[in-house]
């Protein structure tokens, strides 16, 4: 059964024009890594359609819009309002995790799913610019090196049990 999409023309329109604020910078800065030989990892895996990313839609924010009341206010009035994320606390980090209200626990799909916010469209790729990305228990994705074929054949090369070789694979993120 197909969920309705709660979201009128209004807010679907409002989404759409913050999608392409989020958009475009987002390409942009991924362009320009991709350039420089900045990215470190890959992305491997496959969705396992588990929702774990639905559940508690988490967003880091910089050091002023934590502290200071004048931006955080806008911030989460526009996470609730528009994107339909209700906080339910603050977490070390300046993270603000959230409950997403168009979520259906019980069908684990979204109601707004053709209208959802770019945060939910992006995930997993922006684990991928974390130092050493964790993706949420059950995720079917995976942080993959990008060095990952020379490491192997280095990893390969050395004396070490294959208990040991096994380990460091793992812990390397190099399958």
């Amino acid at each position: 059964m197909a969920l309705r999409d709660p979201d009128g023309f209004a807010l679907r329109t409002l989404k759409a024009a913050a999608r392409v604020t989020f958009d475009g910078p987002l390409r942009l800065r991924r362009i320009w890594a991709r350039r420089r030989g900045a990215e470190a990892w890959k992305l491997g895996g496959d969705c396992q359609h588990c929702a774990a990313c639905c559940e508690r839609p988490s967003i880091q924010v910089d050091y002023l819009t934590w502290s200071l009341r004048m931006l955080r206010a806008p911030f989460l009035w526009w996470q609730r309002a528009v994107n339909g994320f209700e906080l339910v606390e603050k977490e070390r980090g300046r993270v603000f995790a959230f409950r997403c209200l168009y979520f259906e626990p019980v069908t684990r799909r979204c109601r707004s799913y053709q209208s959802r916010p770019g945060i939910c469209r992006d995930y997993p790729r922006f684990m991928l610019e974390q130092p050493w990305p964790e993706f949420l228990p059950g995720c079917g994705y995976r942080a993959v090196s990008k060095n990952a074929d020379r490491l192997l054949v280095t990893l390969g090369r050395a004396s070490i049990s294959e208990e040991k070789r096994a380990e460091l694979k793992r812990r390397l993120k190099l399958e």
